[in-house]
């Protein structure tokens, strides 16, 4: 038996959820099953690896289609709980009350694209699809099949805060997704806990407003283990947030230039806040809509969440820095030196600089991460510049 951990935003927060999900499992304070009094399994039994839900929703340098893939994009999902055991369904959405999981043999179909088999594969947890594309009850349904079949609790789990937003900061970016898993969490009438994880590192809402929305929460700090159990994964993945708060526990503080912003390492920055889900929504207009009007569909729903926030809902994230040209002869014949000139350029003083904006700064994709991490000799989730 296990709780569910549900990774509010898709693309790279399942990496950040599997080290919420280590921190929490292995804290004393963590709540142990009312039905199982020896609690949750151990985080290293591979028997009982964590249980996280996720979106396959990520950057369009990952995913050209640029919208929340369902069960109808991939080839290759498990089906259980009662589900329909057909990946190929174009109606999206598990039937009969079921759930789809990746493996690291699922695949997206073309043109889509996604990170989540390979996550399935170098993550030590089991990867749960969330699939959208009927709409907030049918989400909901998901969810409550998979938390029973977990057999506990859910735990929202949202890397650097946007999730409490109030709809009007002007760094918000992306808040559909995060009130979509709120709402349909509020639905299943599950005890629901929310985390928060380096609050600000995902550059939407900053350090400070995001502490005085969080001042009755007693925070957990993470321990280098739990962070080091997603090292696998972060050693290829674009993921910005994720990595942020990895580096965090393992450390790092000072400036970092990621691909859209600056963000800043503090001591604040390694903390997992909880707080229970009818204080989250309290502070998430769109979530409370959601929750009152139960919007039929997906695109009513987003649709509504652009009437509060003026953000489309299904629209990408725009990425406001540019690709470079492409180096030549490829990455092979990438000067170490001459790299770590232009990145600390492009860095503009500050101490860090993510991989994924150092891959771009160079002209290479998301998928060349792991040459340049060897050309650069990276072993770190940030590219330290100082």
């Amino acid at each position: 038996m296990s709780d569910l951990y549900l990774a509010a935003g898709g693309g790279g927060d399942p990496v950040g959820t599997l080290i919420a999900a280590r921190a929490l499992t292995a804290d004393p304070a963590h709540p142990a099953d009312p039905g199982h009094p020896a609690g949750p399994a151990h985080p290293d039994d591979p028997a009982h690896p964590a249980l996280i839900a996720t979106y396959a929703w990520e950057r369009p340098e990952v995913d050209p289609t640029s919208s929340p893939l369902g069960e109808r994009d991939f080839d290759g999902l498990v089906h259980e709980g009662g589900g329909s055991g057909d990946g190929g369904s174009r109606g999206g959405g598990s039937r009969g009350g079921g759930f789809a999981a990746f493996a690291p043999a699922t695949r997206a179909r073309l043109p889509a694209g996604s990170t989540m088999p390979a996550l399935a594969r170098d993550l030590p947890a089991r990867l749960l699809l969330l699939d959208p594309a009927q709409g907030l009850s049918s989400l909901s349904r998901q969810i409550e099949s998979m938390a029973k079949a977990a057999g506990g609790r859910i735990h929202i789990v949202d890397i650097g805060g946007d999730i409490l937003t109030h709809g009007n900061e002007p760094g918000l970016c992306s808040p559909f997704g995060d009130a979509l898993s709120l709402a349909a969490c509020q639905l299943t009438g599950i005890p629901t806990t929310v985390h928060i994880a380096g609050p600000g590192l995902d550059g939407e809402i900053g350090e400070r407003p995001l502490l005085e929305r969080l001042a009755t929460s007693v925070p957990l700090v993470p321990d280098r283990d739990a962070a080091a159990a997603a090292g696998r994964a972060l050693a290829w993945h674009p993921s910005e947030a994720s990595a942020l708060w990895a580096a965090a526990i393992h450390g790092a503080r000072g400036t970092v230039r990621a691909v859209n912003n600056v963000v800043h390492l503090t001591d604040v920055s390694p903390r997992l806040y909880p707080l229970p889900l009818g204080e989250a929504i309290g502070h998430n207009p769109v979530a409370r809509a959601l929750v009152d009007e139960q919007p039929a569909t997906l695109a009513a729903a987003a649709d509504l969440s652009h009437r509060l926030t003026g953000i489309p809902g299904l629209e990408s994230e725009r990425t406001r820095t540019p690709r470079q040209e492409p180096p030549a002869g490829g990455i092979a014949l990438l000067d170490r030196d001459v790299a770590m000139k232009t990145l600390r350029e492009a860095a503009d003083g500050a101490d860090h600089i993510t991989l994924r904006h150092a891959a771009r700064t160079l002209g290479l994709t998301w998928t060349d991460i792991p040459a340049l991490r060897a050309v650069l000799t990276a072993d770190t989730p940030l590219l330290r510049l100082t």
